[in-house]
């Protein structure tokens, strides 16, 4: 079989880009499960100001993007507009492409087609409708999550919640009113009445050593751990299920996290703003109950089986097919 012969173009300042990131999800995507693909023929291009792309002529299938702006793709892709070699290009946060001009970049870098975990329809809130758009949910690295900790020996009396939060405080309320789309409590407002449980332990991004790799040793403490982000899921969410965490997670109407595909009861439980206190505590008061390592054990392996970062490579090679097959 003929390889898919890919060109991805990155900045390699890019801290996202570099194995030693606190976050390395992206890296492992990227820079391992893609070139690990049996149809994929993976070749990197750092560039920081400026690319000649002129020279991937008639070399390349697929011209593949980090993202549609400066902050991780090279200031200027020279010649990429008289190529004609389909552009992918990973979409990161959607709420900021006005703020930031990333609009503009559709044209300067001729996009064809985005893709990223956001929801299709939060994409279009924020990006006009003749943009292309597909829905893939990368991030869990399988062997980082291969030896997991025994349910039995985990902590039991709290529940794990880590990442950006808001807090309650009214200045603090105050002056969030005036992040408009950047909001944290427009983001995290259940993650944020939850850090108020007195039997949540939380941390933030930064303030532990669970950084790198190590962030899955984390979440493999808990029996439990909190996933929540009130306008779309987040790759916390499948992180937690590959951890072996009977994971708490927010699915609304609003936030889509449905589209994931777990199951309330089965395989996660989910919460809202109306009930997360009442499913906590039914946590807390029995954790012993068997029901709660049945429920993590089926949710590891959904997503073991349906959302890691091989799963995801599958669905961007099928997107790279929709271009290279006549």
């Amino acid at each position: 079989m003929k390889k898919i012969r890919t060109a991805f173009i990155y900045k390699p300042s890019n801290p996202y880009m570099s194995k030693t990131a606190w976050a390395t999800t992206y890296y492992h995507f990227f820079m391992n499960a893609l070139n690990r693909h049996t149809e994929l023929e993976m070749n990197y291009f750092p560039a920081e100001q400026k690319f000649d792309a002129s020279k991937l002529r008639d070399k390349f299938d697929i011209l593949l993007l980090w993202e549609n702006h400066p902050w991780g793709s090279p200031d200027e892709l020279i010649g990429i507009t008289d190529l004609d070699i389909p552009v992918i290009c990973r979409i990161n946060d959607a709420h900021d492409a006005k703020i930031k001009g990333k609009i503009v970049y559709h044209e300067k870098y001729k996009i064809d087609h985005y893709f990223g975990y956001l929801p299709e329809s939060f994409f279009y809130k924020y990006y006009p409708k003749n943009f292309k758009y597909k829905e893939i949910f990368y991030g869990v690295e399988p062997k980082l999550y291969e030896n997991t900790t025994p349910f039995s020996k985990r902590i039991k009396d709290k529940i794990l919640c880590s990442g950006a939060a808001g807090n309650t405080k009214l200045s603090f309320r105050l002056k969030d009113m005036f992040r408009g789309e950047q909001s944290l409590l427009k983001h995290y407002n259940l993650r944020t009445k939850c850090i108020e449980l007195p039997y949540v332990d939380y941390t933030t991004t930064l303030q532990h050593e669970y950084i790198n790799d190590k962030y899955p040793l984390l979440l493999m403490k808990y029996c439990a751990s909190i996933s929540a982000h009130s306008l779309y899921p987040v790759i916390k969410y499948w992180e937690s299920t590959a951890a072996g965490c009977l994971t708490f997670m927010e699915v609304t109407e609003k936030n889509q996290a449905n589209l994931l595909g777990f199951e309330d009861g089965k395989n996660a439980i989910f919460i809202n703003e109306k009930n997360y206190e009442e499913k906590l505590s039914e946590f807390i008061s029995d954790p012993k109950n068997t029901k709660w390592s049945e429920i993590a054990e089926n949710g590891r392996k959904y997503t073991m089986n349906n959302l890691t970062n091989d799963n995801a490579a599958n669905s961007l090679v099928n997107l790279f097919k929709e271009y290279t097959i006549n």
